[in-house]
Order: structure tokens, then C-alpha cells, then sequence
């Protein structure tokens, strides 16, 4: 087995796939799922162990029949003594249910058999405060975590909470979730009461209740209900069990144990280098932000594009790549400066004309002054022929209704759109609500919807999601900021949407974390935005859009390239079951 690991160490170490949540397995955190090949070679090591292939079977060994009877006899001796209740009998086991031709000296059994008792719990009322805040440890699910022992609870009952409510199991009981968190294990390393949803288990002294977890780890559990999955206590005690020897037990253990070590080595090497390959890039990319000027920039840039197989590696750096593309698109850094350009400040005289023409002319109205913009307003020098202004001066920040307008039904409504509406960067107009035609006029008197314009999500976790609408349908808005140009001719639409990409990402850096994140039409007026040249915006956005592309067929490579790996694990994977024979 140790051979298998390290003759493949590239395809456990290099099967890589995103972070997720959940997930089970000994040896591993919860949440750290990314390096799917140690995960599948941890899961092999498992199965292999409860098949009897991972250590050799040893003839002078007790056969497990043997073991059988003392587990029979120490149960009836229990039984007589009054210690444990007589059990139901247990189902033969028939011949569909033995998956595999066990080695020599293993025995199928029911897991009931190597179970002295059973004990589901309960849970006090919460109305009565005499129940609760005691000394005496309570479980549900959400102590069961990824801790071999359960030493503590987050919450405690009292006495009478135990009388009325709970059941309190012993030291070394192996607790087992049968719902909400189907599967979760852990023994317990002091008196617990537990809930409803958990079972407490006395196994026989004649089991190694170390290989009972290493198996119950390979079990596939499936639940039954409508509401919360869950299993019945029958159905855990007809699981089918393979049983070696008590002494094979204890060398199987030994054996994960070693080699779940290796693992973690494994495992420890691979998020070192990861953490090395994350602050190489940074490094980088800092580089390149910081370069004075655009010869610096296309230097630096060089040096990271001579490397892109190898430092864009994964689905975070190229969103790394992508989010610094936006930084120096704002910034002025990606494309050079051309003195022909008519400088910003002569198109913000053009803006300034158009607006009060506009505000004449009754199209939109007067606006309230904006403060002077400070120097610690302005993060960064800017390039020749650029100006600093607040974003209200180059483009009409408004936003939609904040009204409830009722559904309507009938031929003529229109589509009521909130940021909820907002998916992979379009208007998914089947999901929004209809409004009737009164109600989407009154709305549309302050907030018309027309091309190009763009909706920013201005609260909650899709704070910053954004959509440019390239639609002519009527439709209303909702709680959701509206940018509209006062001349297209003036303001680029598609550099206004990079800027407010890079102001999301920016926003959403902030929010992280709080309950929940808003911002106001008033912040969003106030914001500063470096204006380049209307002819360098042109040039800015192609550029953005070709470096984009790169990095959309990197990521489809990158994801080629994951794929054939986690094959290639699984795989191997399979191999190993199928060729190792008892």
C-alpha cells in the first residue's frame, strides 16, 4: 500500500478540485476538500482495511467465528447478570447482501450483534429555563464534528432536564447521528445526555472500537424521509459488518493509522506549497500595481506572462489575474497613454455642458453640489491626461423603486426586476414579478431602463452583482442603483462597467462578514473615479475584454487538466480494489 502511495504521489498531491463544505473522512477537516486525490486516497486505504487487504491474515490467528461465540457468550452472561435486555433476533443474512468474498477468517455479521445496547435521547423544553443551563453536557449534531472523542458541548441541562427529557449515556459509548448529519460519529469521553437525533452505543468489549470507526467510515448511508433525511435504529442494527479477528483488528488500525499519516504529510506538503505558490503570485501581481508607469507595467507584465502554465495553476489565481486586469484598467496601467488623446479634462467640460442642457431642458434634474474631492480621496497618481471625479459627474446615479407594488396577471404587465434577478451576469426576466401597467408608468417617471445601462445590487450578500441590460423590453426596477449616461458619445458604457466591477470587488472585500452590507445612492454618487481620455476608454475595454478571454481559456484548460487528474485518481482508485484479491 505504501508503494501505491508514493508511485503516485503526482496524481494524489495534483487532483485538485475547488473547496467545499461537508464531506467525511478520517484524517481530514471539515471544509478541506480541494485535494481530491489525497481524499480518494484516503477513502482507498479505508476500504481496502474493512476488506481485509490492507494487512496479511495470520493463521494462528482466532478465526472470527470464534470470536462470534465469545461475543454470544459475553452477551448472554450481560443478559443473566441484568446488565443489558434481551435483544430481538437479527435477520439472517442473505446472499445479496454479502458484497465481496471475504478473506480467510473473516465472518459477516449484523452490526446488532456487536451491540450491547442502544439508547436514543431527547430534548428537555426549551420553555422551561429550569431544564437548561446545568452542569450535565447535552449533544445534538452540531457537537458532532470531526474530533474522534466528544469531550464538550455547547450546551448543558440540569438534573430535572434529564429526568424529563434526555438520556445520559457513559464514557466510551460511541455516539452515532441517525439524522440532521446522517452519519456523524464520535465517542464519548465523558457522561453526555444527547438528543433526539442521536444514538448512544455500547459495543461489545470484543470489538476494537478503533476498526469500528475505520468501517463505519466506509458506510454508505442513506436515509428515508420527506422533511430531514434520517435512518431508524433497526435499520443501523441490520448493517452488515465485516469481522476479522480481534488481534487483525488491532494490526488493521495500526496500519491506517501509519498510513493515514502519510497522508496528512502528504496532505500538509501539498497546502505548503499552495500557500508558497499564493504568496509568489501576490508578490507579483503587487509588482505590477505598484509600477510607476506603463513601461514598468508591460516589464513586469512580461515576467508574469512567461510563466502563465505555471503560476496560474488554479481557479483562485486566474480570479486573482482577473480582479488585478480590473485594477489596472482603472488605474490607467494597461495600455499606454497617447498625447493626441483630448485630455479628461476638456470631456468633463463636455459632460458638465450636456448636463445642464439636460436639467434645462427638464430630462433629468438639478443636483445637489458635490464635496471638492480630497487628497486622501485620490489612492493613486494619475496617468497624463486623466482626471479625478466623482461618479455622479460623469454619469446619473439613480435608482428604482422602493415601493411593494402588488403582482399582476393578464396581457398587459410588465416585469418588476431585482437584483435576485440578476444571474451570470444577465436578467433572468421568467424569474421577476409582473406589475401592472400603472404601476411600471409611475416607476418608470424616475427610473426609465434603456441599453447599455447597468443595475448594481445596492444590499445583502450579491452586494455589487451587476448586469448591463442589452434588452429594449419595458420592465421596471426595484431596490437596485441605476447608471445612465448623460451622452453615450462621452462616457464609454463598457469602461463604466469595468469600473463598477473593480468598485464591487472592492465592496464586497469590505462587507465580508457584516450582517448586512448596504450601500446608499449618496455613497455611490460620492465615489471617485479616475476618467481617462473617451478614446483611451475604448482602447482600455478592448484590452480588458482580450485579457479576459486569456484568462476564460485558462481556466477552461486549468479545468481539462483537473478533470483528467481526478480521473486518473479515481482510476487508480479502482484498480487497486479490483486487482488486490483475498
Amino acid at each position: 500500500m505504501r508503494d501505491l502511495i508514493t508511485e503516485h504521489i503526482d496524481i494524489w498531491t495534483g487532483a485538485q478540485t475547488p473547496k467545499k463544505t461537508g464531506g467525511r473522512g478520517r484524517g481530514r477537516k471539515a471544509g478541506d476538500q480541494s485535494l481530491y486525490g489525497i481524499k480518494k486516497l484516503r477513502e482507498l486505504i479505508l476500504d481496502l482495511a474493512v476488506r481485509g487487504r490492507l494487512v496479511k491474515q495470520d493463521s494462528r490467528d482466532e478465526s472470527a467465528s470464534e470470536l462470534l461465540k465469545r461475543i454470544a457468550a459475553e452477551k448472554a452472561r450481560l443478559i443473566k447478570a441484568g446488565e443489558i435486555k434481551k435483544q430481538k433476533k437479527l435477520p439472517e443474512i442473505k446472499e445479496e447482501e454479502k458484497n465481496f468474498e471475504l478473506p480467510h477468517g473473516w465472518e459477516n455479521c449484523r452490526f446488532g450483534t456487536l451491540v450491547n445496547s442502544i439508547m436514543s435521547g431527547g430534548t428537555p423544553s426549551k420553555r422551561n429555563p429550569e431544564y437548561w443551563n446545568g452542569d450535565i453536557p447535552w449533544a445534538s449534531v452540531k457537537d458532532l464534528g470531526w474530533a474522534k472523542y466528544l469531550k464538550k458541548t455547547q450546551d448543558h441541562i440540569t438534573q430535572k432536564g434529564l429526568k424529563v427529557g434526555s438520556k445520559l449515556a457513559a464514557i466510551n459509548d460511541v455516539i452515532i447521528c441517525t439524522r440532521m448529519g446522517l452519519g456523524k460519529v464520535a465517542i464519548a469521553k465523558v457522561e453526555v445526555a444527547i438528543n433526539q437525533d442521536l444514538k448512544a452505543v455500547k459495543l461489545t468489549s470484543l470489538l476494537d472500537v478503533d476498526y469500528f470507526l475505520i468501517f463505519f467510515a466506509t458506510l454508505k448511508i442513506t436515509g428515508t424521509g420527506t422533511t430531514v433525511a434520517g435512518i431508524r435504529q433497526n435499520e443501523l442494527l441490520n448493517y452488515v459488518f465485516f469481522l476479522p479477528s480481534l488481534v487483525e483488528q488491532h494490526r488493521i488500525v495500526a496500519k491506517v493509522d501509519e498510513l493515514m499519516s502519510l497522508c496528512d504529510q502528504l496532505e500538509q506538503q501539498q497546502t505548503n506549497s499552495n500557500a508558497t505558490h499564493q504568496t509568489l503570485l501576490a508578490t507579483l501581481l503587487t509588482s505590477l500595481t505598484n509600477a510607476p508607469d506603463h513601461a514598468a507595467f508591460t516589464e513586469s507584465w512580461q515576467r508574469i506572462a512567461n510563466h502563465f502554465d505555471t503560476l496560474f495553476t488554479t481557479e483562485q489565481s486566474i480570479d486573482q489575474l482577473k480582479q488585478t486586469i480590473l485594477q489596472f484598467a482603472v488605474m490607467g496601467k494597461l495600455v499606454s497613454q497617447d498625447p493626441n488623446d483630448e485630455p479628461a479634462s476638456v470631456l468633463l467640460e463636455k459632460i458638465a455642458k450636456e448636463k445642464a442642457r439636460l436639467i434645462k431642458e427638464g430630462k433629468i434634474k438639478k443636483q445637489k453640489k458635490l464635496p471638492e474631492i480630497g487628497e486622501d480621496e485620490k489612492p493613486f497618481s494619475l496617468p497624463v491626461g486623466w482626471e479625478h471625479a466623482r461618479l455622479q459627474v460623469i454619469i446619473d446615479v439613480r435608482d428604482g423603486t422602493h415601493d411593494s407594488p402588488k403582482d399582476a396577471v393578464g396581457s398587459i404587465t410588465y416585469p418588476l426586476v431585482t437584483s435576485k434577478n440578476f444571474k451570470d451576469g444577465k436578467i433572468n426576466f421568467n424569474e421577476a414579478r409582473r406589475i401592472s401597467a400603472e404601476d411600471h408608468f409611475n416607476i418608470i417617471k424616475r427610473s426609465l431602463v434603456s441599453r447599455h445601462d447597468i443595475l448594481f445590487s445596492m444590499i445583502g450578500g450579491n452586494l455589487g452583482n451587476q448586469v448591463m441590460v442589452n434588452d429594449d423590453r419595458p420592465f421596471s426596477i426595484k431596490n437596485v442603483a441605476l447608471f445612465k449616461y448623460y451622452d453615450k458619445e462621452l462616457t464609454q458604457p463598457f469602461f463604466i462597467k469595468k469600473f463598477l466591477e473593480h468598485l464591487a470587488l472592492n465592496l464586497q472585500s469590505k462587507a465580508a462578514g457584516g450582517a448586512q452590507p448596504f450601500v446608499s445612492l449618496t455613497f455611490l454618487r460620492k465615489v471617485v473615479i479616475a476618467v481617462p481620455p473617451i478614446a483611451e476608454q475604448h482602447r482600455i475595454v478592448a484590452k480588458v475584454d482580450e485579457l479576459m478571454t486569456l484568462c476564460d481559456t485558462l481556466k477552461t484548460r486549468l479545468h481539462k487538466a483537473q478533470t483528467t487528474q481526478v480521473q486518473l485518481a479515481d482510476t487508480i482508485v479502482e484498480q487497486a480494489v479490483a486487482q488486490v484479491k483475498p
